[in-house]
């Protein structure tokens, strides 16, 4: 949901006009949103390098899953790691664009701890990896708009910690 749906319902919900606090988020919002739009274009532009620095960066912490016998191992397993990777971050880029994390946790975290331990994958990892994405997008980003970023990836680290 986006922030301003989450508002327009909350007010309707209790039969009302927005806030002034209300108000003044949608205010921030509208003031960063060309700065939102910039930076989903660079992610959707830089995911495959970005999932080629953050994937060498797991693989280099983890090598263990690279080797034999590895939740990562040979190339049929590796390629779908890092399907889960553009799967991520485009999770983040749809919070970016809404300016709230709500569709983060709807599509991508609820459920995702049992998800990964039903199929074996370590969440531990999982969470490395995500850190890892998150450290690959600073590549790409000036240190304004990462800030704007790191919120997202770390609700996504935290509802896997949880």
């Amino acid at each position: 949901m986006s922030v301003i749906t989450k508002i327009i319902i909350n007010a309707d919900d209790e039969l009302r006009y927005p806030s002034i606090g209300e108000l003044k988020s949608l205010q921030d919002y509208f003031q960063t949103i060309e700065q939102r739009i910039a930076i989903n274009a660079i992610l959707r532009d830089q995911e495959q390098e970005i999932i080629k620095l953050a994937s060498k960066a797991i693989f280099q912490i983890h090598p263990e899953y690279i080797a034999p016998g590895g939740n990562a191992e040979g190339a049929r397993k590796r390629s779908l790691c890092l399907r889960d990777y553009g799967w991520y971050l485009r999770l983040i880029t749809y919070g970016i664009l809404a300016g709230d994390k709500d569709c983060i946790e709807q599509l991508g975290v609820i459920g995702v701890r049992e998800m990964y331990n039903s199929l074996g994958v370590p969440v531990l990892g999982m969470i490395d990896s995500i850190e890892c994405l998150k450290n690959a997008t600073l590549e790409f980003l000036s240190a304004e708009q990462y800030s704007l970023v790191v919120p997202y990836f770390d609700f996504i680290i935290q509802g896997m910690s949880n």
